[in-house]
């Protein structure tokens, strides 16, 4: 079996115990999730299983979208609900500041990673050091904000919606609008709406899944291995190069067509007679191109 499932993860599981679950279920070793999620967040968590494994470093850069809920009056060690407040104020925030607090963190900013996280620092995950009391200088990274909507200001509550790059972490985004609201502030409620082209509207729970027989899962829940790699550009091979496709035999330039314009270096997916083969790197050279294989999935 090899495709990939849109799981709708509970709270109270970390993305790990998604992927043990799914292994336990279809008795497959190779299963891998793309993108961790909060264990007390909800939401979508694409599985990857088999082959598709492979095309988890190209999902992981995929855009996020989550609604959150941003509770002020009250910091955290965590920056969620779920940590030890640390600090707490009965400062009252205009709506207006709110919104306008909002608005200024929508585009590209530097976010530094929260200390209960499962980055590394020397080895060692940054949530263990955090858990032995001790906090480390945290290199900051550029993130993306594509939008930030407000949904509703009830009280000190604020919920919201939020588009994102890869690595972007909505406890943080939480904590700094806080910060420069100039009160605490923490997350009070996540879910992931969409990973890449996954949708919450589509994903189905753990529940299904194990009441699900194989054909069920393999018909109607397993999404094909280059369903989450569409904005790639696509590349038609000559059936006449088949065999050295699938051997790893780079593609002449008289044996493929691109469906658009791409630059050098460039990854494509690689179809014959439209069957997914695999990916492929587009190299543009003086007097010819070709297709050098990276990745094949047959």
């Amino acid at each position: 079996m090899k495709g990939i499932l849109n799981i709708l993860k509970p709270p109270n599981m970390t993305s790990h115990d998604v992927v043990s679950f799914v292994r336990r279920k279809l008795n497959i070793k190779k299963v891998g999730h793309t993108g961790t999620l909060d264990p007390m967040a909800v939401g979508v968590l694409p599985i990857c299983i088999g082959k598709a494994t492979k095309i988890i470093e190209y999902m992981q850069s995929d855009t996020k979208a989550y609604r959150g809920e941003l509770t002020l009056g009250a910091s955290t060690d965590t920056q969620d609900r779920w940590g030890n407040i640390i600090s707490t104020t009965d400062k009252k925030v205009a709506k207006e500041d709110i919104i306008n607090i909002f608005n200024a963190f929508i585009g590209k900013q530097l976010q530094i990673p929260p200390m209960y996280s499962a980055l590394k620092y020397k080895g060692k995950k940054l949530y263990e050091l955090a858990r032995e009391g001790k906090e480390v200088e945290r290199e900051a990274r550029e993130i993306f904000i594509y939008h930030l909507n407000i949904l509703r200001i009830v009280e000190n509550r604020v919920l919201f919606d939020v588009k994102c790059s890869k690595g972007t972490y909505i406890r943080t985004l939480c904590h700094d609008i806080a910060k420069a609201l100039d009160t605490d502030g923490h997350m009070s409620f996540l879910a992931r709406l969409e990973s890449g082209l996954f949708e919450i509207e589509n994903s189905i729970t753990l529940e299904e899944l194990a009441e699900a027989d194989i054909n069920t899962i393999k018909n109607q829940y397993l999404y094909n291995i280059d369903y989450p790699l569409k904005n790639i550009p696509r590349a038609d091979i000559a059936l006449s190069a088949s065999k050295a496709t699938i051997n790893g035999v780079p593609i002449r330039e008289k044996d493929f067509k691109l469906s658009s314009k791409i630059n050098n270096k460039d990854i494509v997916r690689l179809y014959i007679d439209d069957r997914f083969m695999g990916l492929g790197i587009y190299n543009k050279g003086k007097d010819a191109s070709f297709i050098k294989i990276k990745k094949i999935f047959v």
